[in-house]
């Protein structure tokens, strides 16, 4: 992908965000003056910011280069993702566990689960969360490191005699300093307030991109006539094998091809993977037990605002699809249509991949097209269309074609597509300038805001539950003060090393998927129990909580993808699973994740309900006082207005969710 051609105006805002941002950390520096205030915002925070950080917090590289991604790969599918694997455990997390969370006062997930089970497993989840935290912040400025260098004109070659830096490797360091400097400022709040000004920049820059790509391909009803094309044959826009078909509805339909079974819609899953695995597991595990997203709830200034916190985020988040999913689909549907010279972008292929590739082309015969489709695969090293290359062939062969027409025509060969470029291609071909700098700082914002979000994440939980419960006691409170702070450079520099590894691996959202998988699914077995059952043991949370991690882990050794296999059934790529033996082949990495998790969830739920049964208890009701919702007085919201009741509220969402997935039913 060529670098973008940016004007003054786009370098303007792109510039006036990094100084605002900066100047946030700045302006609430004097205000941090203890551990509270820098690790936990000292519970200050009005509804409508911790509401909209909230799913900010959520909103970031993954999820918007992701979701892009899936429109195009799956089509309205992925809404599931927000009807049904978000809204219901946002609305139970408001109404059920958030007067658990801030109630007790603990000052983190793991120290909840301290108050309520014992060290042990307080201590193994802060060390998995430690872990998941590090790999989802370092693979967010990954991928911003990755924009930039491909996008901006600027490219550096620095050369310091013990390194050197190329123009990703400055950006990477560049970007990851911007984001040090305003959390090591501000703390949680500084984090928490520029979440909410990436929510809005994200809705400014790509609400128009959304609105002309839909203008561009004839409105939302000739997209989808489009999609049935590519549902019927979608291997014409390299999204399947040869061969593969699905019902005309496939991209356009959330549930009905779901209903038909796996083999019937793109996303390779059936109705109790989706409901159980995603719906259920993946989604409660998610967002009622991510430290990340429920440090933003317990910011705020009183329980009733912390229990509205995930329904304030419910709403936009509700309406999200139409922003991040529809233009994947827009992207798939321009594929199918020759006048618009669109494609998904193909993976990136070296220069020098290139050059050998022009070099088969210009020494091919138009007499044996078959073995020139074969001497320009294995330069690419990538699949490729035998049509457009056997044109291009015979093109070169009529009439000697320049080595830049050759790359275009190869470029447009490539037979596969790096769905995660969906978005940006699209910014591409419709923003004007300003616009192109609007879109360009909303990326920004959400990549430095995912590494900002999981870093405050990490400095919280190695502070409190790691430092100061295992490693020094009873220090001041300036001490964890500044303890905090290192912990943040530390988080940082520790970012920075997972974003070096996830550079190495072009399924970084498939990696992410499966960490959330082994931590929040037993995990989340682990506060279903421990929080409506009382006889619940200290030694059964624990142990039930290795057993799912480590069976999860099994699961994945044993399981692998179709694609995953070669024509002799080896596996490819021991990333996606079956090094130690495959013993299920699952239709996509998102049915085997979904399955992974439902069985990860499955094996903490039954050790720790019978080990729990095998062992005594080690805390008396009065302990659990607070902590287990049989034994704690519940929350009263008579006096509150309607519109306050997080019980009533969240029925009102629970319709609209149900609404939407009857409208794309």
């Amino acid at each position: 992908m060529q670098p973008i051609e940016l004007h003054q105006i786009d370098y303007s805002i792109l510039i006036a965000y990094v100084a605002f941002v900066l100047g946030i950390g700045w302006a609430l520096a004097r205000y941090m003056k203890t551990s509270s205030d820098f690790l936990t915002s000292a519970r200050s925070i009005p509804t409508w910011v911790t509401g909209l950080a909230f799913i900010s917090a959520n909103l970031g590289a993954l999820e918007l280069v992701g979701m892009a991604a899936s429109g195009a790969k799956y089509g309205i599918a992925t809404a599931h993702f927000y009807w049904v694997g978000a809204i219901p455990a946002m609305i139970f997390l408001a109404v059920f566990m958030m007067p658990f969370y801030y109630g007790s006062k603990a000052r983190s997930v793991p120290e909840y689960l301290k108050m309520r089970f014992d060290e042990r497993v307080r201590a193994l989840n802060s060390l998995a969360f430690a872990v998941m935290t590090i790999f989802a912040s370092g693979i967010s400025i990954n991928a911003l490191a990755k924009l930039l260098t491909n996008l901006l004109p600027w490219q550096f070659d620095v050369n310091l005699g013990f390194a050197h830096l190329g123009s990703y490797d400055c950006y990477l360091w560049i970007c990851s300093v911007v984001v040090l400097l305003y959390v090591l400022k501000g703390g949680l709040t500084s984090a928490i307030y520029t979440e909410v000004l990436q929510f809005f920049m994200i809705v400014l820059g790509f609400a128009p991109v959304v609105y002309l790509g839909l203008k561009d391909v004839g409105g939302w009803h000739a997209m989808n006539h489009s999609l049935e094309a590519v549902a019927t044959n979608p291997s014409a826009i390299y999204i399947k094998d040869p061969g593969t078909t699905y019902a005309a509805n496939a991209w356009t339909s959330a549930w009905q091809p779901l209903l038909s079974g796996s083999a019937h819609n793109p996303m390779g899953v059936d109705l109790f993977a989706m409901v159980f695995g995603l719906g259920f597991v993946l989604s409660f595990g998610y967002w009622c037990t991510n430290f990340l997203v429920v440090q933003r709830a317990m910011a705020a200034k009183n329980m009733t605002a912390a229990r509205n916190t995930p329904l304030v985020a419910a709403v936009p988040k509700m309406l999200f699809p139409f922003l991040v999913i529809v233009p994947g689909m827009i992207a798939a549907a321009l594929m199918t249509m020759p006048d618009k010279n669109y494609r998904i972008p193909p993976p990136i292929v070296s220069s020098a991949k290139y050059d050998a590739a022009v070099a088969a082309v210009q020494s091919a015969s138009v007499t044996d097209l078959a073995a020139a489709d074969q001497a320009v695969s294995a330069a690419l090293g990538k699949k490729i269309d035998p049509d457009k290359i056997n044109a291009l062939v015979t093109a070169n062969a009529g009439s000697k074609l320049s080595g830049a027409d050759i790359k275009k025509g190869l470029y447009n060969g490539i037979a596969e597509n790096d769905y995660d470029s969906v978005i940006l291609s699209l910014v591409r071909k419709y923003c004007p300038p300003g616009l192109l700098g609007l879109a360009l700082t909303a990326l920004l914002a959400s990549f430095m805001s995912g590494m900002a979000g999981n870093v405050t994440a990490f400095n919280t939980v190695f502070t409190y539950d790691l430092y100061q419960a295992y490693i020094a006691k009873g220090k001041t409170d300036q001490h964890y003060f500044w303890v905090g702070k290192a912990a943040t450079v530390g988080g940082i520099v520790l970012s920075i090393a997972a974003a070096y590894f996830a550079s190495m691996y072009n399924n970084a959202m498939d990696i992410i998927q499966l960490v959330f998988g082994f931590v929040n699914a037993p995990l989340f077995a682990t506060f279903l129990l421990g929080m409506f059952w009382a006889r619940t043991t200290g030694t059964g949370a624990f142990i039930g909580l290795f057993g799912g991690i480590a069976g999860s882990t099994l699961f994945h050794a044993l399981t692998t993808v179709k694609s995953n296999l070669d024509p002799d059934g080896h596996v490819v790529n021991q990333m996606k699973g079956g090094y130690l033996g495959v013993h299920a082949i699952f239709p996509s990495e998102m049915a085997q994740n979904f399955w992974l998790a439902a069985f990860a969830f499955t094996a903490c739920f039954s050790l720790t309900l019978v080990i729990s049964l095998a062992t005594k208890r080690t805390k008396s009701d009065a302990d659990l006082k607070g902590l287990v919702y049989s034994l704690t007085p519940k929350t009263v919201d008579h006096n509150q207005p309607v519109w306050q009741r997080p019980a009533v509220v969240g029925v009102i969402l629970l319709i609209c969710c149900v609404i939407l997935n009857l409208i794309f039913w």
